[in-house]
Order: structure tokens, then C-alpha cells, then sequence
């Protein structure tokens, strides 16, 4: 088996890369690509006939290396943008939308910039079809409206995004 390890290590290092980055590509953690790093450190180690230990050492000192050193520079990276940036629904908090159906404490449907959303109260009334409404938050798919204050709702109701 020994024998076997060290005329084919290359197909071991070449797996374990290939495996890391499928991996990768499942998570997108960023552990297992830098990980998959260490693994053609290695390949490059078995190519220059280092001995099995010592590819396994410099797998594991690559990996941790890119892990402890790279990672950190990378999410900084992908993760930078204004801390006020707003994201996805985080955008539509105090847009109008157009009641479709009455909105109660039960539930009900609205028109938010063309997407329909479900939609509850936070409180008060029922309010009815054809109203202009304003989105207060999201709450997983749930939009929680209120009606705008007296001097918002002299205008026509808008649904932009």
C-alpha cells in the first residue's frame, strides 16, 4: 500500500484538492478552498519525491497558514460596503404599498414596488382594499405595515421600490 502511495500520491493530492473545492463550492465558507490550497502545496511537494510525511506536514502547515492568514483579508474583502448599506428587504422599510387585500391582524396582501407580499398589522384596525399603507418592517416574508400619518396620505399611493 506504501509502495502504491508513492508512485500515485499525486492522484491522492489531486482528489483531496478536487473534493476540498467541490466542497467550497457547497459551503462558500472560504475554509475548504484554502484548504484545498495545502492539498497542491502537497501535490508540489509528491512532484519534487518528498517523502510522505513531509507532504502531509506541509499540507497541514499551508492549510492553516491560508486559514489563519488569507480568511480574515478575504471576508474583510467581500464584506466591505458602508456599515449603513441597505440590502435586499432591509430597502423597503418605509415604502408605500397598496393594500389587494384587507390587511388585519390576520394577515392580508399588498403591492410593495410590483411584488405582492403578505402583510400583517402591527396594530389598530383593519385596513381596507385600495389603501395607501406604509412598510413599517419585514418579518421573514411578511410585510408589517401602518397606515402613514395624516399629512402623507393627502397623495396618491406610489409602489416604486
Amino acid at each position: 500500500m506504501l509502495e502504491w502511495i508513492n508512485d500515485f500520491g499525486w492522484i491522492i493530492w489531486l482528489t483531496v484538492f478536487l473534493l476540498l473545492a467541490v466542497a467550497e463550492m457547497l459551503t462558500l465558507n472560504l475554509y475548504f478552498i484554502l484548504m484545498s490550497v495545502g492539498a497542491l502545496a502537497a501535490l508540489v511537494a509528491f512532484l519534487f519525491n518528498a517523502e510522505l510525511w513531509l507532504q502531509i506536514v506541509i499540507f497541514c502547515v499551508v492549510a492553516l497558514a491560508t486559514t489563519v492568514l488569507i480568511r480574515p483579508l478575504a471576508l474583510a474583502h467581500l464584506h466591505r460596503g458602508p456599515a449603513d448599506q441597505l440590502s435586499n428587504v432591509d430597502r423597503l422599510i418605509g415604502h408605500k404599498a397598496v393594500v389587494l387585500e384587507t390587511v388585519g391582524m390576520g394577515g392580508g396582501l399588498v403591492k410593495i414596488g410590483g411584488d405582492i407580499w403578505t402583510a400583517r398589522i402591527n396594530g389598530g384596525s383593519e385596513i381596507p382594499v385600495g389603501a395607501a399603507v406604509e412598510v413599517e418592517s419585514i418579518d421573514g416574508a411578511t410585510a408589517i405595515i401602518s397606515q402613514p400619518s395624516a399629512h402623507k396620505s393627502a397623495g396618491p399611493a406610489t409602489t416604486t421600490a
